[in-house]
């Protein structure tokens, strides 16, 4: 495990198990100036900011919204922030559920008011004060401010009617003409920028997702499961002090590499098949992002090898073009370029830059870039923000869309070739020419899917690969690979 100079101390909890521990995580004057920052940007109003519900299915653990998380620290289910703001200047009062007596046996208590002041410097109060506190305020004629308790930003859409959106629904009928509107955007333009504290907090997350992914390459067997490996890399994670795995693991083997998000990691991992691994973990509600792809015999094929190169080239372009002030569309291109070359010289494309007819929405007139054929084989995008949600908000999707210092993301390029992809393929004669050229390449590579991630931040000093723990390259995945125990 790395450490370098990151402070780190390091608590022993038995003869071999160590927990890291950040000497410095985020602080209570850090919390107060995401606060501040909200405040100056509404200048009056009124922000309320609705934390997570207890978990209501398989009794599981309580983990609380990324939103709310970062304005106010607090980790207990049922609180609400209440925010009011006057000329840029904001008052902050925390609305906190106290479990009851014989409840709280089961699931302990929530600190006291003394207690979240000294450690959050919030004043709290009651839940059962906030309606009439809404009311109040309400009366004022300030627009209000809601930050929403849907669980994830990817999925805020789907959400069925939250609390905190029947709180706002139930408030809005009772004040007539009371105008609220989304905070999240505004809350998500500061989250973009990550402080140092979170840099750090995202480089352990970095280190515990690399050590899960080279145990998994060290101990990878033929025999095994795809939940096997799911188990070896979750348990490095929890064993180095991860919370909880960032996200659901995807462990793809043979045909299943090619399903982007195939998740139920069932299937008995064949002789020759390769396996795309995408697993991180997370440090204090902050995540990393990794991804790799690894032969279950310990040698790629040579066919497995010419793609692998294909996708390590791309990333490797993209790098280069990922550095402070760089354009994250150039990023984006580059990667595009080296894979539709690399395609076409496996003859899975006519040319790097042929076209056409994509069995999905494309403007081909307006960005040519969307009908290349090799979109057929590189589907998804190359890069998100990751933090306190695994898909977080980036710098780089603002303005003139350029990495700035305090970015942390990912840069994922894959291909996937499967003999469906050519079925899907809407029938016109483009399409008809283009899928007899390459129908024996896609035979040749068929059921062969490689995806290469890892996770970055931006300083001062440039790009940082903080997923470095973990081989990428051709020969350090093997290498390792057969330092695996005989069984």
């Amino acid at each position: 495990m790395r450490t370098g100079s990151r402070s780190i101390w390091w608590l022993m909890v038995g003869p071999w198990i160590a927990v890291p521990s950040l000497a410095a995580q985020i602080s209570r004057a850090e919390y107060a100036a995401r606060r501040d920052s909200v405040a100056v940007r509404i200048g009056d109003g009124v922000l309320v900011a609705f934390g997570g519900r207890t978990p209501v299915s398989d009794f599981g653990p309580f983990f609380q919204l990324p939103a709310f998380r970062y304005l106010t620290g607090y980790l207990h289910a049922e609180a609400t922030l209440v925010m009011a703001v006057r000329e840029g200047r904001g008052q902050s009062t925390l609305f906190v559920h106290r479990t009851a007596p014989r409840r709280s046996l089961y699931y302990g208590i929530e600190p006291d008011s003394a207690a979240i002041a000294a450690e959050l410097g919030l004043i709290s109060r009651e839940a059962a004060a906030l309606a009439g506190v809404l009311d109040s305020l309400a009366r004022n004629g300030l627009p209000f401010h809601s930050l929403r308790d849907f669980e994830a930003a990817d999925f805020a859409g789907n959400d069925s009617l939250t609390r905190g959106t029947a709180v706002m629904r139930t408030l809005a009928a009772r004040h007539p003409g009371l105008q609220v509107r989304d905070a999240h955007p505004l809350v998500d333009r500061l989250r973009a920028r990550k402080s140092p504290a979170e840099l750090a907090l995202i480089r352990k997350a970095g280190d515990i997702s690399a050590d899960g992914h080279a145990a998994l390459m060290r101990q990878a067997a033929p025999g095994m499961h795809e939940y096997d490996f799911q188990a070896i890399v979750e348990y490095a994670f929890r064993r180095a002090g991860a919370e909880r795995p960032a996200y659901g693991a995807i462990v793809g083997s043979g045909p299943k590499a090619t399903e982007l998000h195939y998740m139920k990691n069932r299937r008995t991992i064949q002789p020759g098949d390769v396996v795309v691994i995408d697993a991180g973990a997370e440090f204090d509600g902050y995540t990393a992002d990794i991804t790799r792809t690894i032969p279950l015999t310990g040698r790629f094929t040579p066919d497995q090898r010419a793609l692998y190169q294909v996708v390590l080239d791309a990333q490797l372009a993209a790098e280069r073009n990922s550095k402070p002030g760089m354009s994250m569309v150039a990023a984006v291109d580059s990667s595009v370029d080296i894979r539709a070359r690399g395609l076409a010289a496996l003859g899975l494309v006519e040319s790097a830059d042929a076209q056409y007819d994509p069995p999905w929405p494309a403007d081909c007139r307006r960005n040519p870039r969307t009908c290349l054929q090799s979109t057929l084989w590189t589907i998804h995008g190359i890069t998100h923000g990751i933090g306190l949600e695994v898909h977080d908000p980036l710098q780089a999707y603002y303005g003139d869309r350029r990495f700035a210092v305090g970015d942390a993301f990912t840069i994922e390029p894959g291909i996937y070739v499967t003999l469906r992809q050519l079925e899907i393929l809407p029938d016109t004669p483009r399409n008809r020419a283009f899928a007899a050229r390459v129908r024996a390449a896609v035979e040749r590579f068929a059921d062969t899917g490689v995806r290469i991630e890892d996770s970055y931040v931006i300083t001062q000093r440039g790009l940082e690969r903080i997923s470095a723990g973990v081989p990428r390259e051709i020969a350090e995945v093997e290498a390792l690979m057969r330092r695996r125990p005989v069984p």
